[in-house]
């Protein structure tokens, strides 16, 4: 290379244009903090709400906020979707119903012993 070049980016190393941090430090990484625990799982603050931004005109009723683990997000999509006979996936913790069935789902999920909110306008 010429000495009025520098290279500013590699691929085994990144960025090159920061200066290279100290080995001690460059081999930890950050750690999430963990998520909080809730005492009162009734006012975990579950809300339901709609959304069709970015999805061709297409309505979906998001509900997020559910302190569950996969299967258990699994479980109950699954149970919601069959007794409103729509679609869904579960996308980063969050429920994705499609169509617009916000107080069905409200009405739903108080059967589950789950308290929830609506959610936006």
């Amino acid at each position: 290379m010429n000495d009025n070049h520098r290279l500013v980016y590699s691929t085994e190393q990144g960025s090159l244009d920061k200066p290279m941090q100290k080995s001690s430090s460059a081999g930890k990484k950050k750690t999430k903090s963990a998520a909080p625990v809730i005492k009162n799982p009734n006012k975990q603050g579950v809300r339901i709400r709609r959304e069709s931004k970015g999805r061709g005109g297409k309505t979906v009723c998001i509900v997020d906020g559910l302190q569950l683990d996969d299967n258990g997000l699994k479980t109950l999509l699954k149970t919601l979707k069959a007794q409103l006979g729509t679609g869904g996936a579960v996308k980063e913790g969050c429920l994705e119903i499609q169509g617009d069935h916000r107080d069905k789902l409200l009405q739903l999920l108080e059967k589950e012993g789950i308290k929830a909110r609506l959610a936006g306008g």
